[in-house]
């Protein structure tokens, strides 16, 4: 509930394991096909009525344009001030998060009466049309372990899960641009995301879905020289890690990171989704 002058969301990190692209004229129908994890580490949001639009992250002026847009949709002009200790675009689904916390607290502060589907699809739109993520939003929306069954906002794409709960541990290498990779011919990766999806739904366990991670990012030739000295240093310690996408970070089962002697960000699969504070 907003406290008469502003309204907050917390919205759980995602870190996606693996991803094909899917195109589509109507941001409400594009989007991907995938999985990842969401994270108890993630992104608190608060919207205050404003004279003009402005959006902070961790005390800074940023320019997000998915927030920007979901303000635009909503009628709203706002004061956006946004609070996380996740890396900043890193693979953690940061800007998605944004996003979609400032559509439900935006909502709730201007009495706008949307549904949740209606708000996870607007700042699933924003973000499609930003170039800044495919499926971070609704996956966030979702919590846990989502599997992206179809492309897609709610009403248009489905859903899928992995049962599973336990503790992540990550770790961040620098940036990568979301639209560098996704902005160009991405033939080879979607095939690589395709063959990890039905891998995955045919074993839908956690260790599945770091196997399918890691065998996807391999395919796809993403992995670099720090992530992959990662991943396979916790391979050989007897974990389960991958890269997230799309950054250069490494995310691990259990202590598979700490084990391998990282000095890695603990949290844990965030069990539920996006909620007004």
């Amino acid at each position: 509930m907003s406290d008469g002058d502003g309204a907050a969301a917390f919205v759980p990190g995602h870190v996606t394991g693996f991803f094909s692209v899917h195109r589509a004229d109507d941001p409400l129908r594009a989007g991907s096909r995938g999985a990842g994890v969401t994270l108890a580490d993630g992104v608190t949001t608060e919207v205050v009525p404003s004279d003009e639009t402005t959006v902070r992250l961790n005390g800074r002026e940023v320019d997000v344009e998915s927030v920007t847009r979901v303000l635009d949709a909503l009628d709203a002009t706002a004061a956006v001030s946004a609070e996380t200790d996740l890396p900043i675009g890193s693979g953690f689904g940061v800007s998605g998060a944004m996003a979609l916390g400032a559509a439900l607290a935006a909502n709730d502060v201007f009495g706008r009466e949307r549904s949740e589907n209606d708000l996870v699809g607007v700042a699933h739109a924003a973000e499609v049309e930003a170039g800044t993520g495919l499926g971070d939003v609704v996956a966030q929306a979702r919590g846990g372990v989502p599997i992206r069954v179809e492309p897609g906002a709610p009403g248009v794409g489905a859903l899928d899960g992995v049962p599973a709960a336990g503790r992540i541990e990550y770790v961040s290498f620098g940036e990568l641009s979301t639209s560098e990779v996704i902005g160009g011919g991405t033939e080879a990766l979607d095939d690589a995301g395709e063959r990890a999806l039905g891998s995955l739904r045919e074993t839908p366990t956690l260790p599945g879905l770091l196997a399918a991670s890691r065998r996807f990012a391999e395919a796809a030739d993403l992995l670099d020289g720090e992530v992959a000295e990662a991943v396979d240093a916790v391979a050989a310690a007897g974990g389960e890690a991958a890269m997230a996408m799309l950054g250069r970070s490494v995310f691990a089962l259990g202590t598979g990171l700490s084990d391998a002697g990282y000095d890695a960000e603990v949290t844990a699969i965030h069990a539920a989704g996006a909620r007004l504070r």
